[in-house]
């Protein structure tokens, strides 16, 4: 039976002349419990050294409800002040827009406001990929590409994206850019498998968007199923990961990885050897037939 085609080394990040690889890793917990410089060092060091060359972060990661907000940021920029040529070797991503505790803020004044404090926080002149992270409601989405524009135009973001946007307002968004959109970030997993069928994915095929997928192991569910949905797929991305030798989780990256709009997983582990063991999906390849039956015990049916 034939195989899905390989994901590439590399892909294009939209029309932004970047490139990123068909993994990233992310820093939503790089600030917890006190990690030091050095040891965040370690694992930016081991996700580049695994070929992976995208690393998301937002100012938000790192709040606890009270305090933290921008810690994920401010540690990611430590990093990069204590080693200046890392920051060549990486496509460096963030978002912004969420405001505790409004909870969104896409004004104008503040959008300025979050990318300067994103800049300063990094320590760098230029964010290469910069993400609405969640949609404000009251905001027109013509003021809010305005300000995105005026931002790119003054140098200080390379290339624009969104997060957990549906069709309708990535839509109205890019309608008014001038400088297109490149990615989007849903919550994709085998566990969720909404935008397989609500066609965010198709979006992003037709608009050239690279989708960057966030939770890809489900919240964690998929390393400890408890429903039988869950168990159920993980059964089915078991028998994947036992004739290639590789574990579940990197099965699930590379099922992500087998779809052709070129879904990037985004990695939360912030364990050096998992990191780096996730760039192995690369070598995983599936049939038609061992994908779909992931994807049917996904939607607990089978397909018409």
């Amino acid at each position: 039976m034939s195989l899905l085609p390989a994901p590439p080394a590399s892909r294009p990040l939209g029309n932004s002349g970047m490139s990123v690889s068909p993994i990233a890793w992310g820093m939503w917990r790089l600030a917890e419990g006190g990690r030091t410089v050095a040891e965040a060092a370690r694992l930016v060091y081991a996700a580049l050294d695994a070929g992976i060359t995208l690393l998301d972060t937002a100012d938000i990661y790192g709040f606890d409800g009270a305090k933290g907000f921008g810690d994920a940021e401010a540690l990611l920029g430590e990093v990069l002040a204590a080693d200046p040529p890392l920051r060549h070797r990486m496509v460096l991503a963030t978002k912004g827009g969420i405001r505790p505790p409004l909870p969104y803020d896409q004004s104008p004044d503040y959008l300025a406001e979050a990318i300067d404090a994103s800049l300063r926080r990094l320590r760098t002149d230029r964010i290469d990929l910069w993400q609405i992270h969640r949609p404000d409601i009251l905001a027109h989405p013509q003021e809010v590409a305005r300000a995105l524009d005026d931002a790119i135009a003054a140098g200080k973001l390379r290339s624009l994206g969104v997060s957990n946007f549906t069709v309708a307002q990535t839509e109205a968004l890019n309608r008014f850019l001038g400088n297109r959109l490149v990615a989007t970030q849903p919550e994709i997993s085998p566990l969720r498998i909404d935008c397989f069928e609500n066609g965010e994915l198709d979006q992003a095929m037709a608009m050239g968007l690279v989708p960057l997928a966030w939770s890809p192991l489900g919240g964690g569910r998929l390393l400890a199923p408890q429903s039988g949905r869950d168990q159920a797929v993980a059964a089915a991305l078991d028998n994947v990961a036992a004739a290639q030798n590789v574990s579940r989780e990197v099965a699930a990256y590379s099922w992500l990885m087998a779809h052709p709009a070129g879904i990037v997983p985004i990695v939360g582990s912030q364990r050096a050897e998992r990191i780096g063991e996730a760039a192995s999906a690369l070598r995983v390849r599936w049939t038609r037939s061992e994908w779909y039956d992931v994807f049917v015990a996904a939607r607990g049916a089978a397909l018409p």
